[in-house]
């Protein structure tokens, strides 16, 4: 399927596309509309995190918030992908956080400015290890979670997501072409809430892949 070594898109992979409110309980947890098709932004590689190293606070915010997301990594690029081949174009999957400024992202919305500040900060995507496509057989049924300090925060299952990953494939390529090793955040369950310096976070697929990361800041 690939040229490259996919399993390390993360180090040269072009973008990170990520799906906002596709959740319906999180975007009501926000006082936010239930989108009737999907939100999108951008995350700029240098957003990538993997363990080991902190995340890291920007100094420009006080409430940085975790979103646990499954990822979908691609392995075939393409444009305008119909949604009953989209799962051809998918390498395999990876456990996300999508770590967002919460007060900026709220300071932007209340002006009608774009999220940049609060979602593209270096950092911001820390991902787990490459899952292969044969270990999820159904991505549309995953279940997530995600403890801060031990403490279960958010505990959710793709089966609630408002656009499935054919869907959003499908819809992604219609307006930015897919390239092998493009990251697509699939949004977030209920439950999101801000992290301190020092948190350790602890997020998991049960019988697939965990990670930890700690909490500093800049």
């Amino acid at each position: 399927m690939t040229s490259r070594n996919v399993s390390r898109y993360w180090e040269w992979g072009k973008k990170i596309i990520c799906v906002g409110r596709n959740y319906a309980d999180h975007a009501k947890e926000l006082n936010n509309v239930v989108p009737t098709e999907p939100v999108l932004f951008l995350k700029p590689p240098s957003a990538y995190l993997t363990e080991g190293s902190p995340i890291l606070i920007p100094k420009y915010s006080n409430s940085v918030h975790h979103e646990i997301e499954l990822g979908v990594v691609i392995g075939k690029g393409g444009t305008a992908i119909p949604q009953s081949s989209a799962m051809q174009h998918v390498a395999g999957y990876a456990l996300c956080l999508d770590m967002t400024a919460r007060d900026v992202q709220d300071d932007c919305k209340s002006k009608g400015l774009p999220w940049t500040l609060a979602k593209a900060f270096n950092t911001s995507c820390p991902v787990s290890e490459f899952i292969p496509k044969e270990r999820i057989p159904d991505p549309g049924n995953v279940k997530i979670w995600l403890k801060v300090n031990g403490q279960m925060r958010q505990n959710g299952c793709t089966s609630q997501m408002i656009f499935s990953i054919p869907f959003l494939i499908s819809y992604i390529s219609e307006i930015i072409t897919l390239e092998e090793g493009d990251l697509i955040l699939t949004g977030t369950p209920k439950g999101v809430s801000a992290v301190q310096v020092h948190d350790e976070l602890h997020a998991g697929i049960d019988d697939v892949v965990s990670m930890t990361f700690k909490v500093g800041r800049r």
